[in-house]
Order: structure tokens, then sequence, then C-alpha cells
């Protein structure tokens, strides 16, 4: 069978969605498809259930230190109300109902399937196949995402993967409803990191391994390096700057060895050794595109290099593995699709937050990728411990803001927070950074005090 669309999504993350949700409701008609839940990595398997542990974990890390600032207070984790939260508010028990429900009341046709790009019809349309139907259509957006990277270490292919199993993703760890005793992770990024912390403070014993110099690889060393000494006294053992050579069963439950000899050992093992893009088997040689890309270079209506018709989204487009992203490109190719104006905006202001605590927010160039650039940079940095509202937060007040400037031409184009509420300071360096403020504007500002974001104000006026 045939079916015609005006535009047909596959993958159906925030990004894809949102696409879909807003050409139909323009009256278009749209198919979209996903073999998985609408909805996508996030809500089920990881923005939105990782932060449910952070919030958890963040309380019993401030209830610890009760002792230090006002009394006393004896702390026991549970992490069953976190697993329900989880399961019952955020993910519905993994079913993604109101999400269909809520796609198709826009008007779009929902299959549930695995899709490929099909080459074109005689008059030039995109052609799409779902198991034995052809779908048409004049316009196709990918946004297949992404998917957990097993890296290829002697001896974990073989090991089995699941919730009750030796080995976990974080789509394993985020349906399990309870903390192993001890567990080694396989990873140092973002969701390594912030889930070793989160798995620690409810009682797990945690070793992190990363094969690069610092935790949080693509950020400031500084800010990597403080995470450490923050993991450190918190328990958390780090081996950064030396790989995995084998994985097997043994100890605890799992031996991971490293290339050096030593060992590490826990209940489970949990891969964060990044993720790889849903690319390889998605139709792209059918239009005459690589299936070994790693991405899809696209332009500032989301179109694809060199295939007319056909648009992408989201990770797979190479501007990093973030939610806010995808929805942002949602929104300039709903609006192309539709005939509206286009909020793009470019990279140069793309920020984004590591939720540890203390919080690891980004924007712009680091002061190495400034350099490298040719700018002439200049660095000021705050210690938030220097700040008055830091100084009055006491225990937990570890961090920094860091911005880096062109001086040139006098504006930001970096910035690092790293603090407790980071991602909300964020904002401010985030707008500098996109609107390209002159720093002798923010240097004119009003920052109130005692306020944490004041320390932008204290770092500008370190700028050296």
């Amino acid at each position: 069978m045939s079916h015609d669309f005006d535009v047909i999504v596959i993958g159906l993350g925030p990004g894809g969605e949102d696409v879909a949700g807003t050409v139909a409701e323009a009256g278009r008609s749209v198919l979209a498809v996903d073999e998985r839940l609408v909805g996508g990595e996030c809500p089920y398997y990881g923005c939105i259930p990782s932060k449910m542990v952070l919030r958890g974990a963040d309380v019993l890390a401030e209830a610890r230190r009760v002792d230090q600032l006002a009394g006393h207070a004896e702390v026991q984790p549970d992490f069953t109300p976190v697993a329900k939260r989880i399961r019952d508010e955020a993910t519905t028990n993994w079913d993604d109902k109101i999400a269909v429900d809520r796609l198709t009341g826009h008007g779009a046709t929902f299959v549930r399937g695995s899709a490929r790009l099909a080459g074109r019809t005689g008059d030039g349309r995109l052609q799409v196949r779902v198991g034995d139907d052809t779908y048409v259509g004049a316009a196709v957006c990918l946004n297949t995402g992404t998917a957990p990277a097993i890296p290829p270490i002697d001896g974990l292919a073989e090991l089995p993967r699941g919730v009750d199993e030796l080995v976990w993703t974080n789509r394993e760890v985020l349906r399990s409803p309870v903390v192993p005793a001890s567990i080694v992770v396989i990873g140092g990024g973002a969701i390594g990191a912030e889930l070793s912390q989160g798995l620690s403070r409810f009682g797990a014993k945690v070793t992190v391994v990363e094969g690069a110099p610092h935790l949080l690889m693509p950020e400031e060393p500084e800010a990597g390096g403080l995470l450490a000494e923050v993991f450190g006294r918190e328990g958390i053992t780090v081996r950064h700057g030396i790989g995995v050579q084998s994985v097997a069963r043994g100890g605890d439950g799992v031996v991971v060895t490293l290339a050096d000899g030593s060992t590490a050992t826990g209940e489970k093992v949990l891969v964060a050794a990044g993720r790889r893009p849903n690319l390889s088997d998605i139709g792209l040689e059918s239009v005459g595109l690589d299936p070994a890309a790693r991405s899809l270079d696209v332009d500032e209506h989301m179109a694809v290099a060199g295939v007319d018709g056909l648009y992408a989204i989201g990770d797979i487009t190479g501007r990093g593995a973030f939610t806010h992203v995808s929805m942002w490109q949602a929104k300039v190719l709903g609006a192309h699709l539709t005939g509206q104006w286009e909020p793009y905006g470019g990279y140069d202001g793309l920020a984004w937050v590591t939720f540890t605590d203390p919080e690891v927010g980004r924007v712009g160039l680091t002061e190495q990728q400034a350099r490298d650039k040719g700018l002439d940079v200049r660095v000021g940095v705050q210690q938030i411990s220097s700040n008055t509202r830091g100084w009055i937060h006491g225990p937990g007040n570890d961090g920094f803001i860091k911005v880096v400037e062109d001086a040139d031409r006098g504006v930001l184009v970096g910035g690092t927070v790293v603090a407790p509420y980071g991602g909300e300071i964020l904002g401010m360096l985030t707008l500098a950074v996109h609107a390209q403020v002159p720093v002798q504007t923010m240097r004119t500002m009003h920052y109130a005090y005692p306020t944490l974001h004041r320390a932008v104000s204290e770092a500008i006026g370190a700028l050296a």
C-alpha cells in the first residue's frame, strides 16, 4: 500500500513530536512514525527521571549538612519514593498513551514501527517504508536521536544487559526500583557524573572510570577538576586518564580491569560512555547520503544539505544531545514548513547544564576554544565561596564563575558557572553571549545583593 502525506516525521522525541503537532495543527497531513515510546529518551530514560533521582539526592545532601548549619539530623536514604515518582509521575510506567493521544489530537497520523527512507517517486517526492507499507511525503523530517554507545571493551558485550542483569545503561538504571550496593560507572561525562553522584548519595559505593584527563571533558578543565574533588569528599572513587581493558563476572558481580592492571568491582556496571547516532539503518543511502555518517549537516531551516525535501533535527544534527536544542530546532522547522517567521538564532549562544552538585553550566566557548579561534582573549574568574551569598551558603558552596571575553569586540564569547543552582545563574550569561551585550554595558547593570548571580559582575570585574 502507498499513502500520501504533506510531511512525514521519523522519530518522535520531543522535537519530532513538536514538529508533527505544529504542522498537523496548521492543517497539513502529517505521518508520525516511531518504533519506541513517543516522547523519546528524555521523559522516559533521560533528563526527567534522572533529575528526579538528583532531586532526591540533593535533599539527602542538604539534610547531611544540618549538623554544620542548624542542629542535628539523622539521614536514612530510601530510593522508594524516587522510583515511585519515576514510574507513576514521569513515565506512567513507561507507557506513552498520553503522548500518542496528544499527538493524534493535533491531527497527526501515528504509526508504530521502524521507518526507512526508500528513495523517491517518479515525481520527486520522498518515500518512506514502514513494514510492508510505503508512505510518500513532500517533506520528511528525521529526528531519530541517539542510543547508548557500548564501547568495544573486551568481555562487555558478553555480559547480560537489563534491569535485573549485570550491565546497565541510562535506560536500565532509571528503571531500577533499587540502588545497588556498589557500581562501576564507565564514563565521566554528564550522564555518568550525574548518576554517579545520585546513586552514591543513596548509598551505593561508586567508582567512576574516565579515560579522558578529567571529568566532564568538554567543559573547562577547572570544572572537571573541582567536581572530582567534590566526588572524593563524598566517597566516590574517581579514576581519570585511564581506559578500561576488560569487563568480566566476578567480585561483587562485575570486575572491571583498567589499562594499568588495577581493578574495580561492583554489583553492576553502568556504561555511560557516550551516545551513538541512530543513522546507520534508516535508508540514508537511498537518497545519496552516507549511512555511516555521525551527523547530518543542516542549514538555518533545518534542511539537510544536498537532499531536497529532507530535514533533520535533534541529536543527529551534531549540535549536542540536548532536549532544548531539539525543541529549538523543531520551532524553526515547524515555522518553516508552515510559512511562519522562523526563530533561527545560530549556535554561538548554545548553553547546557550538567546537574551535579554543584551544577556545571556552560554557554559558548571555553577559554581554550576561544584562543584556538585566534581571539584576543581576556578571562575573569570569581570563586563562589568569595561571593557574599556563596559565603553565607556555607557547606556545598564549591564552584566558580568564569567569563571569556573577545577583547577586540568587547563582548563575552563564553562563560562557565559551577555553583549551587548554577544552571539558573547561566541564563544571564547565555543572554550576554547570544545578544553580544557589550561588557561595558554589563558593568553598568544593577546586580542584586546578596545573590549568587552577583558573582557574574565580580567575574567581569576580574577580566584580565
